[in-house]
């Protein structure tokens, strides 16, 4: 899926930190705004300059990470880094708006929604009047945008749940989730890539390794993407763990 980043709105360009910046596109947290965030990445992406270390997608921002060194060393205009980058960014806005695109991909992830690997689904269904199979149906029925990935290496944070599954995180956080696991925390969804502590209402489970630093690309998912949840049984899960 194809999209355009055709956004007038002004950008924000702050410093971060000695080796980054930060581009503030808005603030509201919204799929057209994870739109034009997405295609200006891929701007960037496609015409780095000398040092760019890397982007980092958010939910109403970009922060691109580079070298110092060889930014002070390249032609770009300014006198500092911050000066160097901004214009570098503010040029690149000015050039590619009109016709800057990116691939979205739609990845359909299987999840196991019994209790053994959603051990908060009965409590997400209480609070909303819901029953576990309609918690279910709800969950799976839409089609979510990545909106970033942090927290921890490969942690999506997912919009676009229905609103009748929003329930508040847990007032004791679990000490362990297991990775794979799939929660909701307010209005959102999201999928733990590995085991960390966590406070978000644990539904489900998918046999898919969503974090992998031995992989070409780390994170299953990446910001962009949109994702469509396909239940399956405690047998589906296993054998695809097997695999």
């Amino acid at each position: 899926m194809t999209k355009t980043f055709i956004s007038d709105s002004p950008m924000r360009i702050y410093a971060l930190s000695e080796k980054s910046v930060t581009i503030e596109f808005g603030d509201t947290i919204s799929k057209d705004l994870s739109d034009t965030i997405a295609a200006f990445n891929e701007v960037i992406l496609r015409n780095p300059f000398s040092g760019l270390n890397s982007t980092v997608p958010g939910y109403c921002t970009l922060s691109i990470f580079y070298d110092p060194v060889l930014v002070n060393a390249s032609a770009l205009s300014g006198e500092t880094c911050f000066e160097k980058v901004s214009a570098y960014v503010n040029l690149l806005s000015l050039k590619e708006k009109n016709d800057a695109t990116f691939l979205s991909d739609q990845v359909i992830i299987p999840v196991c929604y019994d209790e053994q690997f959603g051990p908060d689904i009965s409590e997400v269904a209480n609070i909303n009047n819901l029953s576990k199979a309609e918690v279910i149906q709800l969950h799976t029925a839409v089609e979510y945008r990545v909106f970033m990935i942090g927290f921890v290496p490969g942690f999506a944070y997912l919009g676009g749940m229905d609103e009748r599954l929003s329930t508040p995180r847990k007032q004791f956080p679990n000490p362990r989730i297991a990775p794979g696991s799939v929660g909701i925390a307010g209005g959102q969804t999201g999928i733990y890539p590995m085991e960390t502590p966590g406070g978000w209402q644990i539904i489900g489970r998918t046999p898919i390794k969503m974090f992998d630093a031995a992989r070409e690309i780390p994170s299953f998912l990446k910001a962009g993407d949109q994702v469509v949840f396909k239940s399956i049984s405690a047998k589906a899960f296993n054998d695809l763990v097997e695999v």
